[in-house]
């Protein structure tokens, strides 16, 4: 039998190490890439091959941090386990590691892997009270770096299923924009094109900016929104300039979601040129838009508060897919975002009166009430050592006292431009 010996990893062993790596992947996906690997190997971390002749036949690779050690790679070549190279592996680089102070000594290995029964013979023990956690950004590092640069974000999932009520809207945007971009291949099929850009429109508060950035969430891109009044104030050229400038940065960006809120700052009807420099930022963004939908992976969504206001050009099919109504919330949605927001007091209140009494409010209305009522339980209980939770009476009052966003006036308007410019 050929003699195996364990030594430093050298640079040469390099191609071998990745063909090591790609063993040590037959349990799972390691939890350090290959990249990560070599990275780590190369900055200068111990790390310690066993070689047979010349060839390659196990690796072992720790990366340092102050007296801790992550166990970054342990591998072994399948024909030469159960010979003892693993427990040798581990030894000399437990040696180096308490040569440079790393004296706590972790890995991540799956039952069964490579490296498993000699880190249990050399004195390892695993900890079953620890639940490993992981989550993989999508984005690059770059892609980092614009997103923080126009105050971006790449928003947590859940923010769809989250949304309380609202199950019209959440259909129509479920059908027309959420299934076929995330269902190209089904779309293509059938000739369904997806869509580049869509307007949300209805009264104040009625969840537009919440949907916005629950499509992100649905789709996994991240969302960055633009508020007309910061751009004007960004560039000495103008808002117009301002507009053009961030489009050609978001460029960059591979998948994206662009929230534009209260477009009708930037987009409203046009007279004539003597009209000021409003009338030049609506140019300029019903030129930019052609070229933001030209794009993969790009949705704009524009919301605004009075869609009559907005420029005719501005709201054509060419620029626009879909022109979606945002209303305010019916007696289920009510009950649904009562419900949300009534947490452990939901069984101590009669729902059917609160959804009955809130038939103007938005979600938002709905939340700061359910907010007050449950702050009145909470005084009451500190103040008074009442531990009762908070009652249909009380939550009536936060109702009575909570100016709603709506007006019947606001709702007929909104109805009347639901009939002239939604556009499903």
């Amino acid at each position: 039998m050929p003699a195996w010996r364990v030594r430093d990893f050298h640079d040469d062993d390099l191609d071998q190490a990745i063909r090591i790596w790609d063993q040590s992947r037959e349990t799972g996906e390691p939890v350090f890439s290959a990249a990560e690997v070599v990275s780590i190997a190369r900055a200068g971390h111990p790390a310690v091959v066993a070689v047979v002749q010349q060839e390659v036949v196990g690796m072992a690779v720790a990366k340092v941090e102050g007296d801790r050690a992550w166990l970054a790679l342990f591998a072994l070549d399948a024909r030469w386990r159960n010979r003892g190279i693993g427990s040798a592996l581990l030894a000399e680089l437990e040696k180096k590691l308490r040569s440079i102070g790393a004296h706590r000594i972790t890995s991540l290995v799956p039952e069964g892997a490579a490296g498993f029964r000699a880190m249990v013979n050399s004195g390892y023990r695993p900890r079953t009270d620890l639940t490993y956690f992981e989550k993989v950004e999508e984005l690059d590092p770059a892609d980092f770096d614009v997103l923080e640069h126009l105050g971006g974000m790449l928003l947590p999932p859940g923010r769809w299923a989250a949304l309380a009520g609202m199950q019209r809207e959440k259909d129509v945007i479920e059908r027309r924009v959420v299934l076929p971009i995330s269902h190209t291949d089904q779309a293509e099929r059938h000739g369904v094109l997806p869509p580049k850009a869509i307007v949300l429109f209805g009264p104040p508060g009625t969840g537009k900016t919440s949907f916005a950035k629950a499509i992100a969430s649905r789709l996994n891109w991240p969302f960055v929104e633009l508020f007309p009044s910061r751009l004007a104030a960004s560039s000495p050229d103008g808002l117009a300039t301002s507009l053009r400038e961030v489009f050609a940065e978001l460029e960059e960006l591979d998948d994206l979601v662009l929230f534009i809120d209260e477009v009708e700052e930037i987009a409203g009807t046009r007279t004539t040129p003597a009209a000021g420099p409003a009338h030049g930022v609506t140019n300029e963004l019903l030129k930019l838009i052609p070229g933001f939908r030209e794009h993969d992976h790009r949705l704009l969504v524009c919301a605004t508060n009075s869609v009559s206001s907005l420029d005719p050009a501005f709201l054509r099919p060419g620029r626009f897919d879909y022109i979606i109504p945002v209303g305010p919330p019916d007696p289920p949605a009510r009950r649904a975002i009562w419900s949300r927001y009534l947490g452990p007091a939901r069984d101590n209140v009669d729902l059917d009166v609160l959804v009955e009494r809130t038939e103007l409010f938005t979600p938002a209305d709905i939340e700061f009430a359910a907010r007050q009522g449950a702050q009145a339980a909470f005084e009451r209980d500190v103040l008074h050592e009442d531990r009762e939770l908070a009652t249909t009476d009380e939550y009536l009052k936060a109702i009575a006292d909570t100016r709603p966003t709506l007006t019947s006036g606001a709702i007929a308007d909104f109805e009347q431009d639901i009939e002239a410019y939604t556009r499903l």
